[in-house]
């Protein structure tokens, strides 16, 4: 039984990625209207987050809904915010000028975010990756939707 309200899936080897969901954490104060998700852990099942595969997930910051309704970028922000009552932080990303403003400073920071806290590129990452599911024989790397991975 889902108690949560939207399910964050954030990459738990990001330093500043960890320190939004330690802020994001406190603000829920133990009421698991957020279910937190480390797609970074080996075990990480498309699956059972949306069908969002570990490299969309990778590129671009993604949410489920508790209906199931999967969303990305700076939504993510906007209704994880408003779950945790705090939504009027993001609110202004709604506005005419400031949301597409936003949209693409977001958009600059997640292509740039892995080298920017000195990790491999998301290729690299993939890669081992798939090397560690293969090691232990079981070589079902899930597969990128496409051209999301690029919005």
């Amino acid at each position: 039984m889902k108690n949560w309200q939207i399910e964050l899936l954030y990459d738990g080897e990001c330093p500043l990625c960890l320190r939004e969901v330690n802020f994001l954490r406190s603000k829920d104060r133990g009421r698991g209207l957020v279910n937190f998700v480390d797609i970074a852990q080996p075990d990480y099942n498309p699956q059972d987050h949306g069908d969002v595969s570990f490299e969309d997930a990778m590129a671009r910051i993604h949410a489920v809904k508790a209906d199931g309704t999967v969303i990305k970028n700076v939504a993510v922000f906007r209704e994880v915010y408003q779950v945790l009552g705090i939504g009027w932080l993001y609110a202004p990303t709604r506005w005419p000028i400031i949301g597409p403003l936003v949209d693409k400073i977001y958009d600059f920071w997640a292509d740039r975010r892995l080298s920017w806290t000195g990790r491999p590129s998301l290729a690299e990452i993939l890669a081992q990756r798939e090397k560690g599911m293969c090691a232990n024989g079981d070589c079902a790397l899930p597969v990128a939707s496409g051209s999301e991975a690029n919005n």
